[in-house]
Formats: C-alpha cells, sequence, structure tokens
C-alpha cells in the first residue's frame, strides 16, 4: 500500500504526449526535488555560491518543455533518464562557463560522460539508502520511482538529516570525511546519521511505503 497523494505520474506522461502543456508542466514539478539534490551532488560549494541547484533545475525544466516532443519513451523511468541527461547537459555546461573560462586552450576538463556517470551513481545510491525499502511491492503500488519519493521525503526533513544523508549515501563519504565537513566528531556525526535514517524509514512508513 501507498499513501502518497501526489498525481499518477504514468497518467500525466500520457496526457502530456497527447499534447498538453499544463499536464507537461505538472508532470516536470514532479522531479524538482529529485533533480535538485543531483545536481547539488554535481555542484561544489564555490559552484553553488555562484548558482543553485535550483537555477539549474529551472532550466533543465524549460528545455524539457521546449523538447518534449523529441522524448520518444512511454514510461516514468524512461523520462526520468531524459530529463537526468538535460541535468547533466546544463551542469556540464555551468561548469566550463564558471570554473573553465581561463581555460579555454586546455583539454576540456568537463566530460559529460564522466558527469553523466556520477549522476547515475547518486541515483543508484539513493535507490539503496534504505535497503529494505527499494525492492519493496510496496513501494511499486505508489506508481512512482521509489528514488523520486525518497527525494521529496528527503526535501521536508532537517537541513542537518538531509546533508548527512547526502553526504553519506550519494556522495559516498566516510563518517570521518563527513564530521569534518560538518565540523563534528565522528561519534556525533554517526548518531545524527542514525536520527536521520530514523526518521527517513518514518516517513516512508507513513506514506505506506513498506
Amino acid at each position: 500500500m501507498c499513501r502518497d497523494s501526489q498525481p499518477d505520474p504514468q497518467q500525466l506522461l500520457t496526457n502530456a504526449k497527447r499534447g498538453s502543456p499544463s499536464v507537461l508542466g505538472e508532470l516536470l514539478a514532479l522531479y524538482g526535488n529529485y533533480l535538485r539534490l543531483l545536481a547539488s551532488t554535481q555542484l561544489s560549494a564555490r559552484l553553488q555560491a555562484r548558482v543553485s541547484p535550483s537555477d539549474v533545475v529551472q532550466e533543465t525544466f524549460l528545455e524539457a518543455h521546449r523538447d518534449f516532443a523529441q522524448f520518444r519513451g512511454q514510461s516514468e523511468r524512461e523520462f526520468l533518464a531524459w530529463l537526468r541527461q538535460i541535468l547533466v547537459n546544463n551542469l556540464a555546461r555551468l561548469v566550463e562557463r564558471h570554473i573553465l573560462a581561463e581555460k579555454r586552450n586546455v583539454h576540456r576538463e568537463v566530460s559529460l560522460e564522466g558527469m553523466g556517470a556520477a549522476i547515475e551513481r547518486s541515483t543508484a545510491r539513493l535507490d539503496a539508502v534504505l535497503v529494505d525499502h527499494a525492492a519493496s511491492p510496496s513501494a511499486s503500488a505508489c506508481r512512482r520511482e521509489y528514488v523520486v519519493i525518497l527525494a521529496d521525503q528527503l526535501a521536508h526533513m532537517r537541513p542537518d538529516y538531509r546533508e548527512v544523508i547526502v553526504l553519506r549515501h550519494l556522495e559516498g563519504l566516510p563518517f570521518k570525511q563527513i564530521a569534518e565537513r560538518t565540523d563534528r566528531t565522528p561519534g556525533a556525526t554517526r548518531m545524527v546519521w542514525l536520527r536521520a535514517i530514523n526518521q527517513l524509514r518514518q516517513r516512508l512508513d507513513a506514506l505506506g511505503v513498506e
């Protein structure tokens, strides 16, 4: 069972492909938290001081609106993969523009393949945050991708809880490095992580994703 109140993305996708711009906007809105989460893992603190992950997501949505006729998939999973590729292209251009502007004569340092692989790794890690939920039939019953549900729940958690989950699971950092980044001891960091994971599990249980 799933008590997620979000619209059925598959129906929205079907209607959008029939030519409804308003439905496409509603469909894209379902993935804002998910795409912002992925973008944040690829933007350094230095770069986020210049541009926010939300700006990159907004640009991704604008391009998705413009190019939606080129999308040939039929499922939410295919649509997510298409959105991720647009996001990767935008992130790569952003890094080139803001960080590599002085290196125009140097071999291109921003690899689309490398950034795309990093985004896919983050998605896989997000899917495995709570292994006991990841393959749940109930999650499938939500008719939404599990990683999207997780991203939505993370967006509503305390910033320190969200941060430690992102650093530990999406970026794959050990507790020692997370502690250095968050100015805590490794022991305190592990305790924050345990509380964060417990709260995330409770939020999913409340949705009926179990």
